[in-house]
Parts: structure tokens; sequence; C-alpha cells
């Protein structure tokens, strides 16, 4: 992972993934691992069952080549546009 950051409710990651991987393969992977870890970190849940969800079932994927540093500045101020848009909304 070469950028993050967590949203209340979704995720903005820059991850490289080697060409002999699918993008579908690497999105599954992670989101299967970090799901069984929450559940047992947070839930308390020892054994997988079938039929809770934790992640929505799509994804978004664009690749980065020339504008890399610009998806990077974008998921930086994630946090601060978040913020923003939070207090702009106090007033509605």
């Amino acid at each position: 992972m070469l950028e993050g950051h967590l949203q209340p409710d979704h995720v903005h990651m820059l991850i490289s993934i080697p060409p002999k991987y699918a993008v579908s393969q690497v999105v599954g992977y992670m989101k299967g691992k970090s799901a069984i870890h929450i559940a047992r970190t947070y839930i308390g849940q020892r054994k997988n069952y079938s039929g809770m969800n934790f992640w929505a079932r799509g994804y978004f994927v664009s690749t980065v080549g020339a504008n890399e540093d610009v998806v990077r500045a974008y998921i930086r101020e994630q946090e601060q546009e978040d913020h923003r848009i939070e207090q702009l909304n106090l007033f509605k």
C-alpha cells in the first residue's frame, strides 16, 4: 500500500499490484482477510459464519500512471475535505 485514508463508510487506497495478480484477486483477498480480522478482534467471533457481510459487494479501481502524485494528494486531502463538508452541513 502506497497511500491510504479511512473514511467513515469507505476506504481510499493507492496500492501497487504486481502484473501476475488480478486486481479482483488482490481486492478479494484484502476484503476477506480484513473482515475476518475485524470480526475476531472487535466482535469476538471465533468462527467464520456465512451470511455475515462487512464490506460492500463492489469496489472502484482505476490505473494510475503519470497522475500518481495527483491521486496521492487526493487521498491525503480527503480527511480535511470531509471535515470541511461536515462543518458546512451544520448550517443546513
